[in-house]
């Protein structure tokens, strides 16, 4: 993965998330058809939403994502913002969805970070810091 870093005005930044969250009652109802409409529709909401898809998988009966995002907004918003457009669109275009489940996504998800290096490097980096600003005194 490559470790591009994304900037606002004032911040630099490079926050990276695996996002999985499943249908109401974990059904199997994210058929073809309806998994290619929800990756349109999230593609679609990239800029206005400031965040990129870096890779994105819809199965049966779950999706994943994951999704480079503006920490200014917050992973939570994004998530919720893609799951109500959605679960919106996806719903009025497929009436069926209806009728297998009252809502489309249950309120739980699941997100984790995803770093370009190890948290094991940058414990050191941080540890190493004030030993590195000690030896530029000299």
């Amino acid at each position: 993965m490559e470790s591009k870093y994304r900037s606002t005005e004032t911040t630099v930044y490079c926050c990276r998330y695996h996002i999985i969250f499943c249908p109401k009652y974990r059904r199997k109802i994210l058929r073809p058809e309806i998994a290619e409409r929800f990756k349109e529709i999230v593609i679609s909401m990239q800029q206005e939403q400031n965040f990129i898809v870096l890779e994105m998988e819809v199965m049966e009966d779950h999706v994943h994502l994951l999704l480079d995002v503006d920490p200014t907004v917050g992973i939570n918003i994004i998530v919720s913002r893609i799951k109500g457009k959605t679960a919106h669109i996806l719903t009025r275009e497929f009436p069926e969805i209806r009728r297998r489940v009252p809502t489309l996504w249950t309120r739980s998800k699941f997100i984790a970070t995803v770093g370009s290096v190890s948290l094991e490097t940058v414990k050191e980096y941080i540890k190493g810091q004030k030993s590195n600003e000690q030896r530029r005194k000299k």
